[in-house]
Formats: C-alpha cells, structure tokens, sequence
C-alpha cells in the first residue's frame, strides 16, 4: 500500500527535478531519497523518473501520478485539520506565494499578528514571479498570493490589503540630495538603476513616464538589477538615482545612507492584493486566515499604520521609532 511519507518525496523531487534538492528540503540524504523512489516505482511496477546525471525528469506515468499524489496529500492534511477542529484547535499549514517586494516587507507583521492567534499554524512564504504565483495557484502548490497586479480570472478572487508608495532616492553626495526636488525632464540627464522589467516597481514608474512621453530608451541607465534591496544598495554607493519601494528603502532612510527626492508632478502607487483561487475546498487554517485579512481589527489596524508610516520615517527619523509607535497603538 502506498503511504503519505513516499508520495511526499515523489512529489518533492518531482517539483525539485533533483534528488538532492529534495532532500535538502525534507532534510533527507540523497541516497535516502533515491531508495524511497526505488521502493516505490517496484511497488508499481513502473519507472516514474528518468534519470540525467544528478537531474531527473518524470516519465509519462510519473507526470500521471504526480497530480494524483499532490491532491492525496492535500486531503490527508485537510484531514488531519478537520479532526483537528472538532477539538476547537486550527492547525495546519499555509503556503503564501509572493512577486513584491513590498509584500515581503507586509507579510511578516501579518504572519506574526495571524500566529498570535493561532500558533499552531505553519506559514511558508515563497518568492517568486507573479507568473510563478499564478502557476503555483493553479497548481494548488500554494493557498495564497501576493501581487502588485489585480488578476482577472474567473478561478480567483483579490482582496486588496495595502497601496505602496514608489519614490526616487539618491545617494547624500549626489547633486538632488541638497534640493530634494527635481523635474521630470531631469531624469534624462544623471545615471539611474533599473528594476528588471518583469517587476511591478518598474511598470508602475514606465506607465507614469510614458504619459509624459519619455521611454527607456530615454534613460541613462546604469545598472538592472533584480530586487530591491540590491538597488537600495546601488544607489548607497553612489552607482545612480533610483525609483523603489518606500518600504524597501526605510531603513536606509531613516540611517541617511540615502536621501529620498521628489519628482515634481509625479505620484507612483501601486496597490497589492492577496489573491486565492476557488478551484480548490480550502483547508480550515487557509479560511481563518483569508478571514483575518478581510476583518480582523489587528491586521487592519497594522496595514493603517504602515501606510501612515511612509512620512514616520522622516518625521521619527528612526526605523525603530515607527515600529514603537506602531506597537503601542496596537
């Protein structure tokens, strides 16, 4: 008979396309794994993986096994979580996918007010693109996702949680630091640091630059870089301007390593969403959290506050400040 410990690794190295990377995950040895896998393709008589030097790839009975495996494990756990229940306990795991920047900043304070209620739930955030999430919603991998991008799809249903601020920042040696004030017209003329095209940071900023007709190939751009944190630190050692998230810079604000300046005329918002899909029953851990993101006073009052502390962190002038005012309102 089959069991939910094999399936598990089948599933893992499955999604890994490595032996090795499943086992770090399940914190397995690779030969540990590649008996299990032995174990269970003898048990049904067929290969599942083809094997390539230290990658694998499923054969055609294995790509039909995988989709079955996935949804058996899901039921073992909605079980296990429905029992769970009858005893007034919410127990479980939620997998949250996130594309944003700004959403990795969020979901820590979310997570740890949501645990605060309930302990023994397990969350799992994975960063990804926003085509990795979708991908993830519907392949039930994840409950959840965060994005900068309402998606209209039948399947699902955003529920819109905070409005980031996008703003330009420079380096305390740079020639804006002193004014604090440029023109639009003044981005064509200094060096600047990209996000990479596939970020919401960038379609907001090239949306807004378009309507005044100004494109990339406009800008003297430096550098692309792939996140935020890397940008912040670009613009730190004085490599160009930049435009990034509020939240991926406020630290660096509020220890003046740099400056932030604005863009006469220019307003950059971006709103996030969670977003699930109804494809799937969700687990009773999955509902109380959608729940708590839609009414709970703790998460609204937190994501009120955040947003107030986009000018905090100019006024307190310390990061820790905000977190301490935020705190004792809560």
């Amino acid at each position: 008979m089959l069991n939910l410990h094999e399936l598990n690794i089948f599933t893992t190295a499955a999604e890994q396309s490595s032996f090795s990377k499943a086992g770090r995950i399940l914190h397995l040895s690779q030969p540990a794994i590649s008996q299990t896998i032995q174990n269970l393709e003898r048990r049904l008589k067929t290969e599942l993986f083809v094997r390539y030097g230290r990658t694998i790839r499923l054969t055609a009975a294995g790509e039909t096994l995988l989709p079955l495996a996935r949804e058996l494990l899901a039921n073992a756990n909605r079980l296990e979580e429905t029992m769970a229940s009858l005893h007034g306990a919410v127990i479980g795991r939620i997998q949250i996918g996130c594309s944003t920047t700004s959403g990795k900043y969020i979901l820590p304070g979310l997570i740890a007010r949501f645990r605060n209620r309930f302990p023994q739930v397990r969350i799992d955030v994975q960063v990804t693109s926003r085509d990795g999430v979708l991908r993830r919603l519907a392949d039930n991998k994840i409950n959840f996702g965060v994005s900068s991008k309402q998606i209209e799809h039948h399947d699902l249903i955003s529920w819109p949680i905070f409005t980031d601020e996008v703003i330009l920042i420079t380096c305390p040696n740079h020639p804006w630091s002193r004014f604090r004030r440029v023109y639009v017209d003044d981005l064509l003329d200094t060096e600047i640091v990209m996000r990479d095209q596939i970020s919401g940071t960038y379609s907001v900023l090239m949306r807004e630059l378009a309507v005044r007709n100004i494109s990339e190939d406009m800008l003297n751009v430096a550098m692309v870089l792939g996140n935020a944190e890397s940008i912040v630190s670009a613009v730190e050692e004085g490599i160009g301007i930049a435009f990034v998230s509020r939240l991926a810079a406020a630290h660096s604000l509020a220890l003046g390593r740099v400056i932030e300046v604005e863009v006469e005329g220019m307003s950059l918002k971006r709103d996030l969403y969670f977003i699930r899909s109804q494809r799937f029953p969700a687990s009773r851990a999955a509902g109380e959290f959608w729940d708590y993101l839609q009414n709970d006073l703790s998460a609204k009052t937190y994501m009120e506050y955040l947003s107030k502390g986009k000018g905090g962190y100019r006024a307190n002038g310390t990061s820790s400040a905000l977190i301490e005012e935020i705190e004792k309102e809560l």
